[in-house]
C-alpha cells in the first residue's frame, strides 16, 4: 500500500436502512480501485466487508468494519456500518470517528425508517453527507422517487449532481452535471470515459445543472456575483460543492448500481472533491473544549480507540484513529483514562479481515493494535507527558433485557467471563446482576442484537445459553404506623436457654428512604451489645419479605423497650426476638406491594403519535407530555416496568421501525390490588412448590 498524507485521506461511512446496499457498495469501490481482483456479492458471502461467521450466514452488516480503497492518488477508509436498530453501537462508533458519511437509499423504496435514524445519528455528529441512490437497474426504480421522499421524510435541501440514463433494466449510466457528460458502465476495471449526453436528456440536463450550480454558488459571495454575471468553470463549481457539502448547506444526490459498478467512479470522484480530509473536517479538540490539537503528523500524538474485537485465542484487538501525530509499533503511549502508561505492540492497517502491518500510522488514518492491556472501547491515547483526553464514544441505551443462564450445569464462572469479553466488544452490551431478584440480566438494543451475542458465545467460547423473560424487582412497604409489638423469643430445653423479648414500633417513610432503625431503650432493658442483634434480625427479615419475598423498604423500626436474662440472652435470641417483632408489626401495618415505574421518551413521525398513546394507555402508562421536535414527535411517558420488557417489539409494529425510544427508572408506585395480588399467589404457589 501506498503511503498518504493526511490530506489525502478520506475517512468516509457508509449508513443506510438494512438492505439498501452499503456493503455492495464498498466493495464495487474497492474494485473501482484495484483493492481486489473481482467483486464479491453478499449472496455469496464472499465480500471483503462482511466476513463474520454470522454476517455471512444472515447475510447483513452486523459489526462496523474498515476496507481501504485506492483512487486517484487518495485513500478511501470507507466503515461498513449496521443498518439494522439492534447494532447501532457499532454505527455509533463509526460515526464518532469519520468525517463525512454516504447515505445510501434504495430506489425501489425511497427513505425507509432506518434512514430516518442513522441520518438522524449523522445530525447529531454534524457530518457532512451525500445520497446515493442505489438499486437504480431494479424493477420500479425511481430516481425521481427517490429523491422526493428525501425531501419529504428528511427534509433534507438536496440537490442532485446526477441524472440516470435509462430506467430499471435499461439504466446504463449518468448524466455527470458537473461534467455534463454521460458516464456508462466501464469496460473491465479502467476508467470511465466521458460521452455525450443522449439527446432525449439534453434539456433536463441543462434544467438540472442550472439548479446545480445556482447551489453551488450560495455558498459563495463571489460564485453568486459571478453566477449572475455569466457561466462558473467546473472548478467553481467544484469550489462551491465543497463549501456547501462541508458546510451540511445542501446534500448532493448521486444514483447508480453498485452491483452492476454503474455510476460508482463518478461516486469516487465525488467523494475526493467535495469530501474534507482529517484536515479540513472538524478539529481535535479536548473533552472539556480546552485544548486543541493540529490534525497534522507534526502534532503531539493522540488516538481514540472505536472499537474493540474479542477472539478467544488471539485476544483482543484495538481499532483506533490517529488524531494527531504518529503512533509507532513498539512503544509507549498513555491512557488518559485509567492514568497510566500502555505498551504498544505491533501496529497495522485493517482492511476487512486482513491486516498489514506497518511501522507507524499518522494523522488522520486509521489501523489495529492487538492485546492492550488496559485500553476500552473509547479510550484515548496520548503521548507520554502530552496529555489531552478526546471525546469518547456515545453508545445507545439498552431497551431490552433477558435473564441469562448457562445451558449446563457448573459454567456459572465461564458465563461471567465470557459475558465480560462480549461487553468489552460491544459496550451497548451492558450485564447486571439484579439483587432483588438474584437474576444476572442481559441488556441491548433488541431481540436480535441479544441472540447475536448469545450466538457468538457459543461459537466462540463454547457456550451455551438459556434466556428467560426477567423478573420484576418488585418491593414491599407499609402503610400505617402500628405502636407496642413484642417480639419474644424463649426456648427452653435443660441447662442453658435462649431467651431475647423486645418491644418496637413501625412507621412508614416517604418512598425512597430506605430503612431506619432507632434505639431508644433507656434503663437497660436490654443490654448494650445485643442492640445490634435486634436491627440484623429486622434486616434479615424484611429482605426476605412478608407478602411475596419481596424486600420491605421505607419504614422506621423504633425499639423502645424489652427483656433479657442474665444467663439465657445471646445475639442468637434477640435476633430472632427482632425478626418476630417485625413480622407481627409489618403484618399489622398494612403492607403493600411496590412496582418499579420509567420514565420513557419516545420519539415517532406524526401519523404513529395516535397509536403509540393508546398502546402506552394498554400499558398502564401516563403520557406527561408531548413535544414537536424537528420530524417527530417526542412523548414523555411513565409506564410500569413490569409492562415494558417487550416495549421495543411493540414500538417495531406499531411505527413500522420507525419508532425509538429510552427508557431510565423514575421511583417506586404501589401496586394495583389486582396485581398484586398476583403476584401474592404466584409468590406462594411458587413456595409450596
Amino acid at each position: 500500500m501506498n503511503e498518504y498524507k493526511t490530506e489525502q485521506i478520506r475517512n468516509i461511512g457508509v449508513i443506510s436502512h438494512s438492505g439498501a446496499g452499503k456493503t455492495s457498495l464498498i466493495e464495487a469501490i474497492l474494485y473501482n480501485g484495484g483493492a481486489v481482483e473481482r467483486m464479491g456479492q453478499v449472496d455469496d458471502g464472499n465480500t471483503v466487508a462482511d466476513y463474520a461467521p454470522d454476517e455471512i450466514a444472515r447475510k447483513t452488516t452486523i459489526n462496523c468494519s474498515v476496507c481501504i480503497a485506492e483512487w486517484r492518488g487518495h485513500k478511501f477508509n470507507l466503515f461498513d456500518t449496521p443498518g439494522a436498530e439492534d447494532f447501532y453501537g457499532d454505527l455509533n462508533s463509526v460515526l464518532r470517528i469519520v468525517d463525512a458519511v454516504v447515505v445510501v437509499i434504495d430506489a425501489t423504496t425511497g427513505v425507509e425508517g432506518g434512514t430516518e435514524k442513522v441520518w438522524e445519528i449523522a445530525d447529531k455528529y454534524e457530518l457532512p453527507r451525500l445520497v446515493f441512490v442505489n438499486k437504480m437497474d431494479k424493477e420500479n426504480a425511481s430516481f425521481e422517487n427517490a429523491l422526493a421522499s428525501t425531501g419529504e421524510v428528511l427534509e433534507a435541501n438536496t440537490t442532485p449532481l446526477q441524472a440516470p440514463i435509462g430506467k430499471e433494466d435499461n439504466f446504463t449510466g449518468v448524466v455527470d452535471l458537473v461534467k455534463m457528460g454521460a458516464f456508462t458502465k466501464p469496460d473491465g476495471n479502467k476508467i470511465e470515459s466521458k460521452a455525450e449526453i443522449p439527446e432525449d436528456l439534453q434539456g433536463q440536463a441543462d434544467e438540472s445543472r442550472e439548479q446545480l450550480v445556482e447551489a453551488a454558488a450560495e455558498n459563495d459571495d463571489a460564485l453568486i456575483e459571478k453566477f449572475f454575471e455569466g457561466e462558473l468553470t467546473e472548478e467553481e463549481i467544484r469550489a462551491g460543492l465543497r463549501t456547501g457539502i462541508r458546510a451540511t448547506q445542501f446534500i448532493p444526490v448521486l444514483c447508480g448500481s453498485a452491483i452492476n459498478n454503474i455510476g460508482i467512479q463518478p461516486l469516487m470522484d465525488t467523494l475526493i472533491n467535495c469530501f474534507p480530509s482529517p484536515v479540513e473536517a472538524k478539529p481535535v479538540v479536548s473533552i472539556d473544549g480546552e485544548m486543541e490539537r493540529e490534525p497534522s503528523v507534526d502534532s503531539p500524538m493522540s488516538v481514540v480507540v472505536f472499537k474493540t474485537l474479542a477472539d478467544p485465542f488471539a485476544g483482543r484487538l484495538s481499532l483506533f484513529r490517529v488524531y494527531s501525530g504518529v503512533l509507532k509499533g513498539d512503544s509507549q503511549a498513555f491512557n488518559v483514562g485509567q492514568d497510566k502508561n500502555e505498551r504498544i505492540g505491533k501496529i497495522s492497517y485493517m482492511n476487512g479481515k486482513e491486516l498489514t502491518n506497518t511501522a507507524q500510522i499518522g494523522a488522520g488514518d486509521f489501523g489495529a493494535v492487538p492485546k492492550l492491556a488496559l485500553t476500552q472501547t473509547g479510550d484515548t491515547l496520548c503521548e507520554v507527558g502530552q496529555t489531552i483526553q478526546l471525546p469518547g464514544i456515545e453508545f445507545p441505551k439498552s431497551v431490552i433485557s433477558f435473564a441469562i443462564h448457562p445451558a449446563r450445569e457448573g459454567d456459572d464462572e465461564k458465563l461471567t467471563t465470557t459475558l465480560n469479553r462480549m461487553s468489552e466488544e460491544d459496550p451497548a452490551f451492558q450485564i447486571e446482576r439484579n439483587e432483588t431478584t438474584k437474576q444476572l440480566l442481559v441488556s441491548g438494543l433488541g431481540e436480535v442484537h441479544i441472540s447475536v451475542i448469545r450466538a457468538r458465545m457459543k461459537d466462540k467460547f463454547g457456550l451455551e445459553t438459556t434466556v428467560d423473560v426477567p423478573k420484576v424487582p418488585y418491593k414491599e412497604t407499609i402503610r400505617s404506623r402500628v405502636a407496642s409489638v413484642q417480639g419474644r423469643y424463649k426456648r427452653q430445653s435443660g441447662g442453658r436457654g435462649q431467651f431475647g423479648d423486645v418491644w418496637i414500633n413501625i412507621a412508614p417513610l416517604e418512598r425512597g428512604a430506605g430503612f431506619e432503625f432507632v434505639n431508644n431503650i433507656v434503663g437497660g432493658s436490654i443490654p448494650r451489645n445485643f442492640i445490634p442483634a435486634v436491627e440484623k434480625g429486622i434486616r434479615e427479615s424484611m429482605a426476605q419479605g412478608i407478602l411475596a419475598g419481596y424486600p420491605v423498604v421505607d419504614f422506621q423500626v423504633d425499639l423502645f423497650d424489652g427483656k433479657h436474662h442474665p444467663v439465657d440472652s445471646s445475639d442468637l435470641a434477640f435476633q430472632i426476638a427482632g425478626s418476630f417483632a417485625f413480622r407481627e408489626a409489618a403484618n399489622q401495618a398494612r403492607p403493600v406491594m411496590l412496582e418499579p415505574i420509567m420514565d420513557v421518551t419516545i420519539s415517532v413521525p406524526d401519523q404513529f403519535m395516535g397509536d403509540v398513546i393508546g398502546d402506552l394507555n394498554s400499558k398502564r402508562g401516563r403520557v406527561m407530555g408531548v413535544e414537536q421536535s424537528g420530524r417527530r414527535q417526542v412523548i414523555q411517558a411513565q409506564v410500569p416496568l413490569a409492562e415494558m420488557f417487550r416495549y421495543s417489539i411493540d414500538l417495531k409494529s406499531i411505527t413500522s421501525a420507525r419508532g425509538s425510544f429510552t427508557m431510565e427508572f423514575s421511583r417506586y408506585e404501589e401496586t394495583p390490588d389486582e396485581i398484586a395480588q398476583k403476584i401474592i399467589d404466584q409468590a406462594k404457589s411458587e413456595a409450596e412448590e
